[in-house]
């Protein structure tokens, strides 16, 4: 049985890098994102910054599963740009990340060889100036119980470590805690099976 993956590789913010190419200059700028409208704005106020720049390429990785991603060429030869920006964030194993590499052109070609390496380069340096954070992967879950019942409930809480989300102590209580994912099937048969005590997944609208 494969273990349970239930962390992700991200950057607490944004950061920049910078390389030089026979004239050419590639400004790298690498974001935290959680969708690609959130880069598509950052594009467009690179693209107010940087009005002279002939090419704004990009890539992203999205999700905690790293199920979504894109490369843009933005006008230069195919796969020249995007996809080795791409390269570059999967090469660090980061997901919900947007890199954009602006580009002026120096009068010299490069050749399609010497794109590639220099858009990979700029936006190496911008994640190499960034820092690297690890994020859990949690799921929820809510609690139903009487109140006669809230001592074994949260002696219980205390022994997973879990975080409480919120709670409402009544005569009917209702508690909501956060577990990391490889946790939470313990949690539930913690809980399962107990008199007046009910366990269900919160599962996101």
């Amino acid at each position: 049985m494969s273990e349970i993956k239930d962390s992700y590789k991200t950057i607490k913010a944004p950061s920049e890098g910078f390389f030089k190419d026979r004239g050419s200059k590639f400004f790298g700028y690498a974001y935290p994102i959680t969708s690609e409208q959130e880069l598509k704005l950052k594009i467009e106020d690179l693209k107010k910054e940087h009005h002279t720049a002939r090419h704004h390429c990009y890539a992203y990785r999205l999700k905690q599963d790293y199920s979504v991603y894109r490369a843009n060429d933005d006008g230069e030869p195919t796969n020249a740009a995007g996809k080795p920006i791409l390269g570059q964030i999967d090469a660090k194993e980061l997901t919900n990340v947007g890199v954009v590499v602006v580009r002026y052109f120096g009068g010299t070609k490069l050749g399609v060889g010497g794109m590639m390496n220099a858009y990979k380069t700029a936006a190496l340096e911008a994640l190499n100036n960034a820092e690297i954070v690890e994020c859990t992967i949690d799921e929820e879950f809510e609690l139903r119980f009487g109140y006669p019942e809230m001592n074994t409930v949260m002696r219980f809480i205390k022994d997973l470590g879990v975080d409480i989300i919120s709670q409402k102590m009544e005569l009917d209580c209702r508690l909501i805690f956060a577990i990391r994912k490889k946790e939470a099937l313990k949690a539930q048969e913690k809980f399962t099976g107990l008199k007046n005590i009910s366990i269900k997944k919160v599962v996101d609208e």
